[in-house]
């Protein structure tokens, strides 16, 4: 195993005025093929709003604000690469800014869905914050 302990990450659901949500098509390592929500590692000194608007910012060109927590998961999916993370789940209640593929590295392309018609397969921590986020709770075990 890489890491000895999880690690802390955050996700933001991004929604514009149609109710869409914005995903990303992941192709570095970890979770390549799969689409996420906008996220990363929570960096030392760091809150974790910081790390939302940074990481969202950095990822999309989009700066986030009016952020509500609605999830917290514990993403094991990924525990054969080496890697554990749990991770907090923000939804964006407003963004500014024109979006880009800002992190050619990371991301094939940035789209917007409705939360009925979500493409395949979802990076298990998106997965995850969906799945509380429509039930109405912060956090469930799976």
């Amino acid at each position: 195993m890489e890491n000895k302990y999880a690690l802390a990450g955050v996700g933001v659901m991004v929604s514009n005025e149609k109710g869409e949500v914005l995903l990303g098509l992941r192709h570095s390592s970890h979770g390549a093929g799969e689409w996420s929500f906008p996220g990363g590692k929570v960096d030392l000194g760091e809150t974790i709003e910081q790390t939302a608007k940074r990481e969202t910012k950095e990822e999309t060109n989009l700066e986030v604000d009016d952020l509500e927590l609605v999830s917290l998961t514990n993403e094991l999916r990924y525990l054969k690469d080496g890697k554990q993370f749990v991770v907090i789940g923000f939804k964006a209640n407003s963004y500014q800014g024109e979006l880009q593929l800002a992190n050619p590295e990371r991301f094939h392309e940035w789209r917007w869905f409705s939360l009925d018609n979500l493409p395949s397969p979802l990076f298990e921590g998106t997965e995850l914050m969906i799945k509380n986020y429509l039930a109405k709770k912060i956090y469930q075990t799976t």
